[in-house]
């Protein structure tokens, strides 16, 4: 069912910024303090029987120095240096294997595919686990409100900041082409996209579809669906923490950050979509800085466009490369 604004509503949604005045400086300070570990970057060649695709466990240093993990993948021909898109992972998912990540090296390009740390015991495997050096106060079940007293201590200060080491990690490989990096993925990874092109002005695309992350105040208000509910689940019983979370969710969301981004951007939504509100979705994207189109799925949820938007990236990234 249509639940969310009409989409010429949704056209127009532009709410207002409910944004710290400290924003820029906490990521100033967050990305200095994360680069201040040696990235060690390592690119360590698997075999999958894959003969066309060369493939690459890969290694690279996030959040406090922190080893993370993923997937890098490339066609085995390659006459020149390679444009690369880095690819964020959906909620609980992990980096699963190779095989699973095949479409950018088929198109042409090379691939990264970072684990997200703490993620990946639904669906896909993962293999890199969440330190929390910092601490943690009482959460609700997942992560969306691990940490979520103090935006020093949430669990996606973490991940973000690993989402922006990992394209330091692309431009290293000396088969990328430094400029021409892209920034993919669907739901938590089109979240976290979003978030990484507004604080890497070097990601030159960005790919969100269906993005979780953005506007979270609303989402908690207008669906009851996981992985939003776990907000509004801790909310229900730290009554007293209402706006103490939310003023640490603003320095992650999705709106705040998109305002911050001048790459070019290729959106997509379900107008059904019951995990990521439409209105969400639009409302990140109506504050987007630079370049932008979105594909509108009208009777689709959370899928939103499927192949059908895979064959519209592929088109898109080759008609901006190409």
């Amino acid at each position: 069912m249509l639940f969310d604004m009409p989409l010429e509503k949704l056209k127009t949604y532009l709410p207002p910024r409910e944004e710290p005045p400290d924003f820029d400086s906490f990521w100033e300070q967050t990305l200095a303090e994360v680069r201040r570990f040696p990235l060690d970057a390592v690119f360590e060649p698997v075999d999958y029987g894959l003969s066309t695709v060369e493939t690459f466990d890969v290694t690279f240093s996030g959040y406090g120095g922190q080893r993370v993990k993923g997937w890098l993948l490339m066609p085995r021909q390659r006459p020149e240096r390679l444009p690369c898109v880095v690819e964020y992972i959906g909620y609980s998912g992990g980096r699963g294997f190779p095989t699973d990540w095949l479409l950018w090296s088929s198109v042409g390009y090379a691939h990264l595919v970072m684990d997200t740390r703490g993620q990946g015991s639904g669906g896909l495997q993962g293999d890199t686990p969440d330190p929390e050096p910092d601490g943690s106060n009482p959460h609700y079940s997942g992560f969306m409100t691990r940490g979520i007293l103090d935006p020093k201590t949430y669990y996606y200060r973490r991940v973000f900041s690993d989402g922006v080491r990992a394209v330091d990690a692309a431009r290293q490989h000396p088969a990328v082409d430094a400029e021409r990096i892209a920034i993919a993925g669907s739901s938590q990874g089109g979240g976290i996209s979003i978030a990484v092109g507004g604080l890497e002005p070097g990601v030159s695309v960005v790919m969100p579809d269906v993005p979780f992350l953005c506007h979270y105040r609303r989402a908690t208000e207008i669906t009851d669906s996981m992985p939003y509910a776990e907000i509004s689940m801790y909310c229900k019983a730290h009554r007293d923490k209402v706006d103490r979370a939310f003023k640490t969710l603003s320095y992650f969301d999705g709106v705040n950050l998109a305002a911050r981004c001048n790459a070019s951007a290729l959106f997509s939504t379900g107008l059904m979509d019951l995990t990521c509100p439409p209105s969400t979705v639009f409302a990140a994207y109506n504050h987007w800085a630079g370049p932008k189109e979105i594909e509108v799925y009208r009777y689709n949820n959370h899928e939103g466009g499927g192949n059908y938007q895979i064959v519209r990236k592929v088109n898109y990234l080759t008609g901006l490369w190409r």
